[in-house]
């Protein structure tokens, strides 16, 4: 099979298209025939480095967490699943990822596609979709009649926020570049901010920040928010207000199978939109990877052979 794979650590450069074995799985995996698989920024804190004492590699390494595809082949003692099923799973580090034309996954991992939307978009909602779904879920905690503020409303992670605090019956007021005002908005946002000109004075009861800002803009966020609520970041954190019983965290995501089937079922049920901003070939991935380092990449990216 062709592949991208990196030797070493490195700059964008590092990503190579060439011809890779075609893994075999093993007991409890699932062999998978990758339709896509999606840039998610922690793709390019991998591949320069950043993370080999805690999260070391095996070189060369096929890097990409996000996978959509059809399994092509069942290991030993897996169960639940057979040939040809559509699923998604947003694999295991440091495994090898699935930026190849196969990949493997634990059967535990993989739930069904959506059916709603082409398989290849798929691939944009395990890692964003997860995140944004436990930051307003589980620690957050929105609930119907809550005022939230989404920080990053337009990008990967902020349209997923959007959309589930709306599914949770918040007014979701989001905050946004001039590039992705419009982004939020689709999104389904009942106010949008362009941070650079708007200001925001009325009280939100949480906030979730998707956004790379520094600590003092928000602890500017903080200061919105009404006693007892949370900020919720995915980027820097935040002092809490312990006098007004505000609390902060900067969340970290689970690989929670569970979370990813009911994600993948309210695609088909409620219109949740993946959010895909473009569609690339696989090969195109080193210049994905110089955009992000640039600030010029927003939103989803999938990526296909």
């Amino acid at each position: 099979m062709y592949a991208i794979r990196m030797h070493e650590y490195g700059g964008p450069e590092v990503l190579r298209y060439e011809e890779a074995p075609q893994p075999v799985p093993g007991t409890g995996e699932v062999l998978i025939e990758v339709a896509g698989t999606s840039f998610n920024p922690a793709d390019a804190i991998m591949r320069a480095g950043a993370l080999h004492h805690s999260h070391p590699v095996r070189m060369p390494h096929i890097p990409g967490t996000d996978v959509a595809g059809t399994i092509a082949g069942l290991g030993a003692g897996v169960s639940g699943h057979a040939i040809g099923d559509r699923v998604i799973a947003a694999l295991p580090r440091p495994a090898d990822g699935a930026s190849g034309e196969f990949t493997l996954a634990p059967a535990t991992a993989v739930v069904p596609a959506p059916t709603s939307i082409p398989l290849a978009d798929a691939a944009a909602l395990p890692i964003a979709g997860l995140t944004a779904w436990q930051g307003i879920n589980e620690h957050l905690r929105v609930a119907p009649g809550q005022r939230i503020l989404i920080n990053g409303a337009g990008g990967g992670v902020g349209r997923f926020a959007v959309q589930f605090a709306k599914l949770a019956g918040a007014t979701v007021v989001g905050v946004a570049g001039p590039a992705s005002v419009a982004a939020a908005r689709s999104a389904g946002a009942d106010e949008v901010l362009d941070h650079t000109v708007d200001r925001l004075t009325e009280p939100v009861d949480g906030v979730f920040n998707a956004a790379s800002i520094d600590g003092s803009s928000l602890d500017r966020l903080v200061a919105l928010i009404e006693p007892g609520g949370g900020l919720v970041s995915i980027t820097s954190p935040a002092s809490p207000d312990r006098r007004r019983a505000v609390r902060t965290m900067v969340m970290t995501i689970h690989r929670d199978p569970s979370h990813l089937a009911e994600i993948a079922r309210r695609v088909d049920t409620d219109g949740i939109s993946p959010g895909v901003t473009e569609r690339l070939p696989i090969t195109e991935i080193v210049e994905v990877h110089r955009r992000h380092a640039t600030g010029r990449l927003s939103g989803k990216v999938v990526l296909s052979h």
